[in-house]
Formats: C-alpha cells, sequence, structure tokens
C-alpha cells in the first residue's frame, strides 16, 4: 500500500497526485464561484423585483417613481417604530436635502404624507404617513406581504435566522464599501 509517494521509495509526492489534488481544488473553486455568482444574480433579481413593486405603486397612485421610493421608505420606518426625519430620508433616497425638501412638499400637498415635531426639540420634524394613504398601501403590497411569509415560511427558523445573518453580513460589507471605497463616487479609476 502506498501513502501517496512515488514507488521509488524516495518519498517525494506522486507529480500525478499533486496534479490531481490541484485539479480537485480548482473544481471547488469554480464551484464555490458559481454558488456566489447565483446567490448575486439572485439579490440583484430581488432588488430589481422591488423596484418594479416600487414603480408600479407608484403608477398606481399617479406618482414619479423617486415619490413612490421616498413614501414607501416612510412607511416602512413608520411600521418598524423608528419614523424618519428629513434628513435621514435623504439618505435612504440618496437625494440632496433641498431635492428631498421639494419632494416631501409634492407628497405633503397630494395628502399622502404630514410632517410633525414629536420630539422634545421642536426643531426636529417627523414624517408620518398621512391616514389616508395607509390603508392604500396596504392594498397595495398586502399581496406582496402575504407572499413572502408564505414564502419564507416553508423554511426552518434556523434556516430563516441564518439567511438573516448573512444578509446582514452582506449589507454592513455593502455599508462599508459605500462609506470608504466608494465614498467619493468610486474607486480611482486605472491608469489608461
Amino acid at each position: 500500500m502506498t501513502n501517496g509517494c512515488e514507488a521509488d521509495g524516495s518519498g517525494a509526492a506522486d507529480p500525478a497526485d499533486r496534479h490531481g489534488t490541484a485539479d480537485r481544488e480548482a473544481v471547488r473553486v469554480d464551484r464555490e464561484a458559481v454558488r456566489v455568482d447565483r446567490v448575486m444574480d439572485g439579490l440583484r433579481a430581488f432588488g430589481a423585483n422591488y423596484t418594479e413593486f416600487t414603480r408600479r405603486f407608484a403608477t398606481w397612485l399617479g406618482l414619479h417613481s423617486t415619490d413612490a421610493a421616498a413614501l414607501v421608505e416612510i412607511l416602512y420606518a413608520e411600521d418598524q417604530g423608528a419614523p424618519l426625519s428629513p434628513a435621514r430620508l435623504s439618505e435612504r433616497v440618496s437625494l440632496s436635502s433641498g431635492a428631498t425638501a421639494i419632494l416631501l412638499k409634492r407628497l405633503e400637498q397630494a395628502g399622502h404624507i404630514v410632517r410633525t415635531r414629536e420630539s422634545t426639540d421642536r426643531r426636529v420634524v417627523t414624517l408620518r404617513s398621512s391616514p389616508d394613504i395607509r390603508p392604500r398601501a396596504m392594498a397595495f403590497f398586502g399581496p406582496y406581504s402575504e407572499r413572502m411569509a408564505e414564502a419564507m415560511a416553508a423554511y426552518p427558523v434556523q434556516e430563516i435566522q441564518r439567511f438573516e445573518q448573512f444578509l446582514g453580513t452582506l449589507r454592513s460589507t455593502m455599508d462599508a464599501l459605500l462609506a470608504n471605497e466608494y465614498e467619493n463616487g468610486g474607486p480611482t479609476p486605472p491608469a489608461p
């Protein structure tokens, strides 16, 4: 019986075995790269579908897609118990403070949001959805929420928890990239 060494007794590893191990490692790395690509493609497709839901919500309400995206952010933040300020909304929808102010004026005039001063610091403005828009948003996003809950219910709690951790890791990685390497719009382009 041999242990992977040459039969000549030199103790040197058989080059064929080394080559076979390298091939197996290359196949493993390729499979891992394909899996990463599939996951990233799935996340990209989910993001694209979510954007499409927001676009259709905008059309359904007769709004510009940016206004609808801001409204969705306001509704979501309220649902999470952490209503947004105009500055925080500006960050979430990637608009300047001036553009956000104009957007908020449009949403307020359309009767979709109200600005309140709930903080002890009266300078702090809190954005809330109007009583009229919440039932409409629930009617639009109700089927989406129900189907997503049904889809996730098919998986064990532990698997969903691991997926939450995975998404949290991806999010913190992206946050760090945006705060560092992409802070000024992107990495430095390579020299021609």
